[in-house]
């Protein structure tokens, strides 16, 4: 029997703690032939607190969680074993699809883990901006200054903003968290 992938929906907040008990259990329920992986897809995210630039993590689906299991057999019934060991698990609502939970397409998938991979390398701003936005500088040598969004380089996070200092319009390049919407 192969796996596919399947979607939980979970108690509001309860991703981490659904993947974790999935995990744990594993191994004293030998279900190990039958969960080959729990994905609760996350995201870095940068914003200033307190004039601090902070990153936290931010799920990119609150309320699911993705499971690569055995869950059909060859006729497309429902293997009782895995069925009932996630439906037991603490925290869970119930498979996405009820009581004939259909799997997640493959290239869906590989779509979140590559945004996953992404954002691994580069957290994205908590706060959209757009071109011809006033936004207000809270950090670096322009603080308390206004400008308005140029130009928006979400590959390197940073914003052109042109400032009026001394009466001249001024392009000063920022990073995202270094700005707010005014």
């Amino acid at each position: 029997m192969k796996s596919q992938w399947f979607v939980i929906h979970t108690l509001a907040g309860q991703e981490q703690k659904v993947k974790d008990s999935i995990e744990r259990r594993l191994k004293t329920e030998e279900m190990g032939e039958y969960i080959r992986e729990v994905l609760v897809p996350m995201e870095k995210v940068a914003e200033v607190r307190a004039g601090k630039k902070t990153v936290t993590n931010r799920k990119l689906y609150p309320g699911y969680v993705f499971i690569d299991m055995v869950l059909l057999d060859e006729e497309q019934r429902i293997v009782d074993k895995p069925w009932y060991f996630v439906r037991d698990t603490q925290g869970i609502i119930g498979f996405v699809g009820g009581d004939r939970p259909t799997p997640t397409p493959g290239d869906e998938i590989e779509s979140i883990k590559a945004q996953i991979n992404d954002s691994e390398d580069q957290e994205k701003p908590k706060i959209n901006f757009e071109a011809g936005e006033t936004v207000k500088i809270n950090d670096g040598p322009f603080l308390n200054f206004s400008g308005v969004i140029e130009e928006i380089e979400p590959e390197r996070g940073k914003l052109r903003v042109t400032v009026n200092i001394f009466g001249r319009n001024t392009p000063v390049e920022l990073e995202y968290w270094q700005v707010e919407k005014a």
